[in-house]
């Protein structure tokens, strides 16, 4: 075993460091030392989403297309050991474990003041120890059937994955990251050790770790790690996704639940995909601060919408870009639903003759502020760190290319995402109304 490559990340603003190490058969491994910190945190992802149903590895023929769930069920899974529960073994030593599943990644992360080399050492055996029975198995599809259900029953959750089957046709984005309760009963311990062997092979995954540590004994303790296992190369893996046509699927759905009041999403389908790296972070950036100058607390149009009472405190903006998808979502509580949607279609309009200098520039520099205090935070770096490496970018590039954006290339990316042929609305009313 040995370490294939050493480098390290560094950004001269925000004056910090990150090591890298590439370890045979192929993992990164990046560790952040953080002098004076107490609290270390680390990270061990894998670039297995839920959208990743249908795929194959290059070098063998079979195309493999596996039930909706399958990368959320991996997860729970893997927390149950054939010694009992991990959850326990962490909260024994004095640590915090927590994972998660999105379209893209699943992430294990732990965070801890103390014994650190054994939480660590548990970390990267239970995520490389997988341990499936068919009871087991059996078991797990009537708990996670009982969080799909919770879900459903979740206003929030409804209004935006009613928004994605708005504006997506074909798109697995547009499923719920769980699956259904259909899906899952069709899986079994064959179909996840299947995916497991093609998507937890390390060349598949990555290592981050911050605090106040060593980098060298960090690396180290990986490569020990790595030395018990007996990894065979693989090939690349290649997704298949469908092809996703320009236009919505509908333009909106409406749902009565149980809320107090009701509930809107607004979106716009990106059609300008494709990208990878600095370009693909760069477009980010430009539509985050596009949708801040659009509606941040700081603008006209919020302000006029929450002196209206059509919004409160909890409205809010985001924007989702991968390679082959992109969607920008505005919405939250309101009394009219309607009278909300029409006023933000006519907000948007309102924009289209162009930005002025001083409102780019000032949410350009409040963006960077907030970024800036946010990287004292060794979670927020924890949690962010793999996710953007694994779309090709550098998370300490944020800094350099936020100064490239220009006002011309806002009002570009105004033209691109904010047509109004490409968008969808969600709501949710009360059962009562």
């Amino acid at each position: 075993m040995a370490v294939i490559c050493e480098r390290f990340l560094e950004n001269e603003t925000i004056k910090e460091k990150v090591y890298v190490a590439t370890l045979d058969p192929g993992l990164e491994v990046f560790v952040f030392p953080k002098k004076g910190y107490n609290k270390k945190y680390a990270s061990f992802a894998t670039q297995f989403g839920s959208i990743d149903n249908t795929f194959y590895v290059e070098g063998k023929e079979d195309l493999l297309e596996v039930p909706d769930g399958v990368a959320h069920f991996l997860e729970h899974k893997l927390f149950e050991g054939e010694n009992g529960n991990v959850f326990d073994e962490f909260a024994r030593l004095g640590a915090s474990a927590n994972a998660y599943t999105n379209f893209t990644m699943t992430n294990y992360l732990f965070s801890s003041t103390d014994h650190f080399e054994k939480c660590f050492d548990l970390l990267l055996n239970f995520v490389q120890e997988p341990y499936f029975t068919a009871e087991s198995v059996e078991k797990e599809k009537g708990i996670i059937a009982q969080e799909i259900r919770m879900y459903e029953d979740n206003p929030g959750w409804r209004l935006f994955f009613n928004l994605l089957s708005c504006l997506y046709e074909v798109h697995p984005v547009r499923k719920d990251i769980a699956g259904t309760v259909e899906s899952i009963m069709e899986i079994d311990e064959e179909v996840l050790y299947k995916c497991y062997r093609t998507f937890y092979h390390p060349s598949n995954m990555a290592l981050f770790v911050v605090g106040d540590l060593e980098p060298e004994k960090v690396i180290h303790q990986v490569l020990d790690n790595l030395e018990k296992r007996n990894y065979q190369p693989l090939g690349d893996i290649k997704r298949i996704y469908p092809e996703e046509p320009q236009n919505v699927r509908e333009k909106c759905i409406r749902e009565k639940m149980e809320v107090s009041q009701p509930l809107l999403n607004l979106g716009f389908k990106d059609r300008k995909v494709g990208f990878t790296g600095r370009e693909l972070f760069k477009k980010e950036l430009a539509s985050e601060l596009l949708l801040e100058i659009l509606f941040g607390k700081a603008s006209e149009t919020y302000t006029g919408l929450y002196e209206e009472g059509l919004i409160n405190d909890r409205f809010g903006t985001s924007f989702v870009g991968e390679k082959d998808y992109g969607y920008s979502i505005m919405g939250g509580e309101t009394p009219d639903p309607d009278k909300l949607y029409q006023a933000l279609l006519s907000s948007i309009k309102k924009y289209a003759q162009g930005f002025r200098e001083e409102d780019f520039e000032r949410q350009r520099r409040k963006m960077l502020g907030e970024f800036l205090r946010n990287f004292n935070s060794l979670e927020f770096i924890a949690n962010n760190f793999l996710y953007y490496h694994f779309r090709n970018n550098n998370l300490f590039d944020f800094v350099n290319l936020l100064e490239e954006i220009t006002l011309e290339d806002i009002h570009a990316r105004f033209g691109e995402l904010f047509d109004e042929n490409y968008h969808s609305c969600s709501i949710i009313s009360s059962n009562g109304g």
